[in-house]
């Protein structure tokens, strides 16, 4: 595993010298019933092909994150019932595997980010007990979890996160108790895993949003729900903390997206839901904060389904 810099964290780019093939990747979703789909979006022309193995159950409001370079989380969702599963892709051959060890408690709403070569982190959600504060750590060395002592500044569900790998990793917006939407960001050191909260704050508050990161220098939080669902990018800059909103917007409004990077390189938002269920992925180019929409989608029009991807600078 190559030394961690600064620059580190987000997701994804093309075929290295290995032979493996660096791809970003949608898991679960709801289509009118939920699904097991994994579709996978290859960095070096964004095709997209899906999976002969699919998550371990048919799942959606589930949450994701990798490990680059070797394998990939999706953890939590509603089955209908919540659960704590864990399942893991190795990005060698994209098999599955469930981990022996779930979250420490079964949910559903929340999300997922990594330090690449060190640990993934699945934040918030809503379990038995309602919308929950808990932030769970996924060691890479052994696949062993645990919650960690410091939580998010409110319990909170339907939030986003990504991460600067290397340094921290943030968790945006969600609805806490009594349906209340935020604009908070809480900020997760790595080095000690203490949390604080942004003094910025995202431009509007809102759920249903999606988080993706290009390592070392920015993160990005799109779509969601105010009083109606959103196109906007909010970029938070890794440098100082600060959050502005894209001239750019989404192709469509978006609730109950997804997202993962490539990091160094662009991002990409799966839609989600606009109006209805779609198969629409736009992808942010991080040289210029411009988007576009990919010719070819989503398997199938769905939301609330996961994003992680494998990307080669974070290897």
């Amino acid at each position: 595993m190559a030394p961690l810099g600064a620059a580190k964290v987000g997701l994804f780019a093309a075929a290295g010298a290995s032979g493996m093939v660096y791809a970003g990747y949608f898991g679960g979703g709801f289509t009118g019933s939920r699904v097991t789909t994994v579709d996978k979006f290859e960095f070096s022309d964004d095709s997209r092909t899906t999976l002969g193995t699919g998550l371990s159950a048919a799942n959606r409001y589930l949450g994701g994150m990798a490990n680059a370079g070797v394998a990939g989380y999706f953890g939590g969702g509603q089955l209908p019932g919540l659960v704590d599963t864990v399942d893991k892709f190795a990005f060698t051959d994209d098999s599955r595997t469930i981990l022996g060890t779930g979250l420490s408690s079964a949910r559903y709403a929340l999300a997922g980010m990594a330090n690449a070569g060190v640990a993934g982190y699945f934040g918030g959600g809503q379990d038995a007990g309602g919308e929950t504060d808990t932030i769970d750590k996924l060691l890479f060395s052994n696949d062993s979890i645990s919650a960690i002592g410091g939580v998010l500044s409110a319990g909170r569900r339907l939030l986003a996160a990504m991460a600067n790998s290397g340094t921290a990793g943030y968790f945006g917006g969600g609805q806490e108790s009594g349906g209340v939407r935020v604009d908070t960001v809480d900020k997760l050191l790595f080095s000690n895993d203490t949390i604080s909260t942004l003094a910025a704050t995202l431009s509007s508050a809102r759920y249903y949003v999606a988080g993706m990161a290009n390592s070392g220098t920015a993160g990005y939080f799109g779509g969601g729900y105010v009083a109606a669902e959103v196109d906007t990018v909010d970029k938070l800059l890794f440098s100082n903390d600060t959050i502005s909103t894209l001239a750019a917007t989404l192709s469509a409004t978006a609730q109950i997206p997804a997202a993962m990077a490539n990091s160094g390189t662009a991002g990409y938002v799966a839609i989600g839901y606009s109006g209805g269920a779609v198969a629409t992925v736009d992808k942010v180019a991080f040289s210029d904060d411009g988007i576009s929409t990919l010719g070819t989608g989503l398997s199938s029009a769905r939301y609330a389904s996961a994003g992680m991807g494998n990307s080669e600078t974070l290897a």
